[in-house]
């Protein structure tokens, strides 16, 4: 079946990147067509994007045909839309309705799978408007790939890189030949920490946000299947199609998970859930009193090895091990004793990975079976099992959750 894509090219200096961009998907046998605004043939020639291509560069609001349809033609072409580089100013007029050229009006018309690659200098991203723009634009449905931290073209260092064109082609193709991929299939997710209760105004939790259990469930959801997000007190924008389920405490997420585990084909359990709470809660805020403050805690139950104990035939089981020490023997510890079909291994000492941060840096792990590991992966051995690993380097959350779902689809 032929793909097409819209390439729209926003005017920042990521532009450059457009024309691997567009060979990138040519080379996999997708139809494009490029849409640009003015602003961005400052960054990159015509006769490059053209040529690449193989189509006429769509610019004017008024087409080669002299009629003023062309955004309504180009919306019905296309399977999907990515936008990179999306420029604060673009994100600003698509989640304001404005349409005053043929970019922004294509975006209005367009009511399939749209992808947003932001880049901007770190100020701009983080400014209240443009986060505010980019939340509304993911709350109908947009999905947004997040930009990178690293050198910018200004002199600065810091968050707003666009997405390497790799990550924005990996991501969009999720949204054409996978997007069915899962249809049919339900997924439980779980995501951000647990409070576990002192009194009426303190808790004890961590430091996770949610990030990566917010990606994987958004991940999941692109490529159709049912997605059910049980979630921790988080800040996050609750992602497009995703079923969501809003918990406190460990027994919380505990019984909320058990309640729907039996019917889930694929469960990922990548919440930071305590594993101590309070043995009793003050009723009353407990006063200052003395030189300190004793707290009795008890272990709460240990959800990943009640899943294991009542996994079905068929479901798909894993695990998140965010380890400070021993990282790999610990993660194989858990594979092996919690009966995982997979684990992701992360070091949560890490500056540029882990909680509350952007990106992440983990391995995957699967138990082993006799003979050579599938290409990418590589064979080990440890006293408690032969394992097959493969590792990323550091990415966004959304990358690495992307990963994460191609070897899904995979075992499936």
């Amino acid at each position: 079946m032929e793909r097409r894509l819209l390439l729209g090219i926003t005017g920042g200096i990521a532009a450059y990147k457009c024309p691997y961009i567009i060979r990138l998907f040519k080379q996999n046998n997708i139809e494009v067509k490029v849409v640009a605004t003015s602003h961005a043939m400052e960054f990159v020639a015509r006769v490059t994007l053209e040529a690449l291509s193989g189509q006429p560069l769509y610019m004017d609001m008024f087409g080669p045909r002299g009629d003023s349809y062309e955004h309504i033609e180009l919306a019905k072409w296309a399977d999907v839309m990515v936008i990179a580089p999306t420029t604060a100013n673009c994100a600003a007029k698509f989640a304001n309705g404005i349409a005053d050229d043929l970019l922004s009006a294509l975006f209005l018309t367009f009511k399939k799978p749209v992808l947003l690659a932001p880049a901007m200098n770190t100020a701009m991203y983080i400014d209240a408007a443009t986060t505010r723009n980019l939340r509304i634009l993911r709350e109908r449905g947009v999905k947004v790939i997040e930009p990178d931290s690293g050198p910018l073209a200004c002199g600065d260092a810091g968050l707003g890189r666009m997405a390497e064109p790799e990550q924005i082609f990996e991501r969009a193709m999720l949204m054409f030949a996978d997007r069915d991929a899962l249809s049919g299939k339900k997924a439980l997710v779980t995501a951000s920490a647990t409070r576990e209760r002192i009194d009426p105004v303190r808790f004890i939790s961590n430091r996770s946000t949610g990030k990566m259990g917010y990606a994987i469930a958004e991940t999941l959801a692109m490529c159709g299947a049912d997605v059910t997000l049980v979630t921790g007190p988080s800040s996050l924008v609750s992602p497009a199609d995703v079923n969501m389920v809003r918990v406190e405490s460990a027994q919380d997420m505990y019984e909320a998970v058990m309640a729907r585990a039996e019917s889930s084909d694929i469960i990922i359990k990548a919440a930071a859930v305590a594993d101590f709470t309070p043995a009793t809660v003050s009723e009353s805020k407990i006063k200052k009193t003395g030189n300190g403050l004793t707290l009795e805690l008890k272990r709460t139950k240990d959800i990943l090895a009640s899943l294991s104990e009542t996994k079905r035939e068929g479901q798909l089981l894993i695990g998140f091990a965010a380890e400070s020490d021993d990282h790999f023997s610990n993660a194989v510890g858990k594979l092996v004793k919690k009966k995982l079909d997979l684990i992701v291994m992360n070091d949560i000492r890490a500056t540029d990975a882990g909680f509350g941060t952007d990106t992440n840096r983990v391995m995957f792990v699967v138990p082993g079976v006799k003979g050579s590991p599938p290409e990418g992966w590589q064979s080990k051995e440890t006293t408690d099992a032969n394992v097959f690993v493969r590792a990323t380097p550091l990415l966004s959350k959304y990358a690495v959750a992307d990963e994460l779902v191609k070897i899904i689809i995979g075992m499936i």
